[in-house]
């Protein structure tokens, strides 16, 4: 009587050889390209931008003698990052919502989200870079609002939060550009594209209209 511990055998090593390529293929992953880390990534860092302009980045000492000593007495101009930069924050947060919108968007979508991103964090250091080029011009709105007089002089200081904008502009678009490499060991990338996966064999039957909407939709061609 032949053994039946021979046919069941081989079918279990290979079982399990299977699920260790498995395992080893998910360990191979490096952890810069996990979508989990990148996208948490991304977000501390536009946070970071973000939050930049909720602090002081300008001090102004005005000239008492050109707006009076009613003005001058109220102290030095305190000009946060939103008013300094105004586009800083709406940048920032331009490029938050395109790294969470990378973490379920297709391989398409995915080159124009990084772009997306990579210009908003060039905007960014850019508007930061300016405030630190000439931080009185950046103080000029809030020192004319202070004290009624448009276009005075003052002794403007700066914070280290300009700075620290521009790095966090400039990681961010570096971030930004690790999704294109990353999004290669990024698998069921939406639920279209994991029933598309899971569901090859089926397109081979009878399609209807919804159907063929659905692989239009995934960006195949039902014809």
């Amino acid at each position: 009587m032949p053994d039946s511990g021979a046919t069941v055998d081989p079918a279990g090593t290979a079982g399990t050889t299977g699920n260790a390529g498995k395992s080893k293929t998910r360990r191979a992953t490096p952890v810069w390209a996990r979508k989990s880390t990148l996208v948490l990534l991304i977000t501390l860092l536009a946070l970071a931008a973000f939050g930049t302009t909720t602090q002081t980045w300008i001090t102004a000492t005005v000239d008492p003698n050109q707006v009076g000593q009613a003005a001058a007495t109220q102290g030095a101009i305190q000009v946060q990052g939103s008013k300094a930069a105004t586009t800083v924050t709406a940048l920032a947060l331009v490029a938050l919502a395109g790294g969470l919108a990378a973490a379920i968007a297709g391989r398409i979508a995915r080159w124009v989200i990084t772009a997306i991103i990579v210009l908003a964090s060039a905007g960014v250091a850019t508007a930061a870079a300016t405030v630190i080029a000439d931080p009185l011009a950046a103080a000029q709105g809030t020192i004319a609002g202070a004290t009624g007089i448009s276009g005075s002089q003052a002794h403007v200081e700066l914070t280290p939060f300009p700075v620290l904008a521009v790095v966090a502009g400039c990681l961010l678009a570096l971030a930004g550009l690790l999704i294109l490499p990353a999004a290669r060991y990024w698998k069921a990338r939406t639920k279209y594209d994991a029933a598309g996966a899971a569901g090859t064999a089926a397109t081979a039957g009878p399609v209807d209209e919804i159907d063929s909407w659905d692989r239009l939709s995934r960006g195949e061609d039902p014809t």
